[in-house]
């Protein structure tokens, strides 16, 4: 915490107060202004990383009850998946391992992370790379059913530190008043549904940017201490 504070005066700012992630999420969802005790789940899964926090507030004041994830899972994990299989394919189609042509496998990396945020929001899209190895162009189709199918395992993977947290706060999850989504990944349809589904159905919060929503409540913390 010290390390961050001195950062942001070195940066030039006037650190008012270091608020933690999970909470400054819960802010920026107004759930600070909440009647009576709840308890919140952040679910944050962000491009390498995945935590997720259960917290208490009550009369404004948050209580971090417990904190769990795993530092080796997000979106990378994901778009690896992609890359295997597009590379597997070529191989089948072409005779020709492209992983020892570090600009070939540099395009397919960028186009495939462009793949899956589109599909966040499609059924399906196309992957067009021209002179992608050798002179030749690659072109294949990536559909959302697929793209789940080669990361089903490390989607469930991610509602294992769910159960972590409610167990170690001692929490049943159909105590928890409220899902906040933070992280890029968290934009993924299926993630979402499996979150959802595991809490019967309660839908997450998400009308919030999630890349944005931990600078937004930090934000507003920062608006509301500064007056």
């Amino acid at each position: 915490r010290q390390a961050t504070k001195d950062a942001g005066v070195i940066a030039g700012l006037n650190v008012l107060r270091i608020v933690n992630e999970p909470t400054a999420a819960a802010i920026a969802y107004g759930l600070d202004k909440s009647d009576g005790e709840r308890q919140i789940l952040v679910y944050d899964l962000g491009g390498g990383t995945f935590d997720v926090s259960l917290l208490s507030i009550d009369d404004g004041v948050f209580e971090v009850l417990a904190t769990a994830g795993d530092t080796h899972l997000g979106g990378e994990d994901f778009d690896n998946r992609v890359i295997d299989h597009f590379v597997k394919l070529y191989k089948k189609k072409n005779k020709i391992d492209v992983t020892q042509d570090l600009k070939a496998m540099g395009k397919l990396k960028r186009e495939v992370e462009k793949a899956k945020r589109t599909l966040s929001s499609q059924m399906s899209t196309r992957i067009e790379i021209e002179s992608f190895h050798d002179g030749k162009d690659f072109s294949e189709t990536l559909t959302r059913a697929k793209f789940e199918e080669l990361n089903n395992d490390l989607f469930r993977k991610t509602l294992k530190p769910v159960e972590q947290v409610l167990k170690d706060a001692n929490i049943d999850k159909k105590d928890v008043h409220d899902i906040v989504l933070v992280g890029g990944s968290t934009r993924i349809p299926k993630v979402q549904q499996l979150l959802e589904e595991f809490f019967n159905g309660k839908k997450a919060s998400k009308n919030i940017n999630p890349d944005e929503a931990v600078a937004y409540g930090a934000a507003i913390q920062g608006g509301i201490l500064s007056g």
